[in-house]
């Protein structure tokens, strides 16, 4: 990824509240038919190591799960908030007209070998676990247990588990870091008011997490 210096995220706890915040990635690997791109919730899990590991689930019939060599380097892709940035929303515009659009977004990078789990025992716990951090919003969450035992034994049969632990983490937060604070202001302004609040809350704090 190209990464300029002052579009780096080095502070590894915005790097995991934004895995944690956008969960669905982007899984790409390499196979028997080269590239392949999927996307997947993932969960991030602090397991001691430098950078923790990331687990979720695929579906038996992904052929991703069999085709991805054992222990190769796999890379999962987070997508925190984007949007179009305007020229016009920038103060220099009236002042020089030296303005041009871009693009701003937030993305983690997390690289690691990609280990396959097909076990009934450890697919419960992590689909336990998984519906557990995504319905406790709820006033009324949905637990494994609200179904029928035979059926989530029969859905347990139809996914595959996997696991990464990663070896790096490269975040990259363009907000508007390189432009006069009256620009980059004024664009988060303009962004909140076209329902982009995420994005513009990182804008306005320069590049920290907006989380």
């Amino acid at each position: 990824m190209y990464l300029p210096p002052h579009f780096q995220q080095p502070d590894v706890k915005a790097l995991r509240a934004l895995m944690q915040a956008h969960p669905l990635a982007t899984l790409v690997t390499h196979g028997a038919q080269g590239l392949d791109a999927n996307p997947v919730p993932m969960m991030w899990v602090d397991d001691g190591s430098p950078h923790g590991v990331l687990r979720g689930h695929v579906a038996r019939a992904n052929p991703v799960w069999r085709d991805t060599a054992k222990g190769s380097e796999v890379l999962a892709i987070f997508h925190g908030p984007d949007a179009y940035i305007s020229p016009s929303w920038y103060a220099t515009k009236r002042e020089t007209g030296h303005v041009v659009p871009t693009w701003n977004y937030v993305v983690v990078q997390a690289r690691g070998p990609l280990r396959v789990i097909d076990d009934a025992s450890w697919l419960r716990e992590l689909v336990t676990t998984l519906t557990g951090v995504h319905e406790r919003v709820r006033p009324q969450p949905w637990a494994a247990d609200d179904a029928p035992a035979d059926y989530i034994d029969a859905m347990l049969k139809a996914i595959v588990g996997i696991e990464i632990a990663l070896t790096s983490l490269q975040g990259k937060w363009k907000v508007s870091q390189n432009q006069p604070e009256r620009n980059s202001h004024g664009a988060a302004q303009a962004l909140a008011g076209e329902g982009h609040a995420e994005l513009a809350t990182w804008m306005m704090r320069g590049g920290q997490s907006g989380l």
